[in-house]
């Protein structure tokens, strides 16, 4: 058996099993979920930090930040120039 072919059977025996499955659940109610409240609240909170972090300027050493050129190559090794990086 080829990979096609056993992927084929795959799908026809999940479409069938998706079928026997749909065919035998109750009827369908339509009702709100409830998840309004702790959703929001999550949206909220995920701002509220996410803005405090971007907000926050970095790490700081003695009351200075340290930063220092270090220098950069490119892919095959050779010197492209320096960058300023702190830390």
């Amino acid at each position: 058996m080829s990979i096609k072919t056993k992927f084929a059977a795959l799908a026809l025996t999940a479409l069938a099993v998706t079928g026997t499955i749909a065919s035998t659940t109750s009827q369908a109610e339509a009702k709100p979920y409830g998840w309004g409240w702790g959703v929001g609240a999550g949206l909220v909170g995920a701002a509220i930090v996410g803005s405090a972090i971007a907000a926050n300027d970095g790490y700081y050493y003695n009351g200075y930040r340290r930063c220092v050129w270090v220098r950069q190559f490119d892919a095959y090794g050779n010197y492209i120039g320096r960058v300023r990086s702190c830390y």
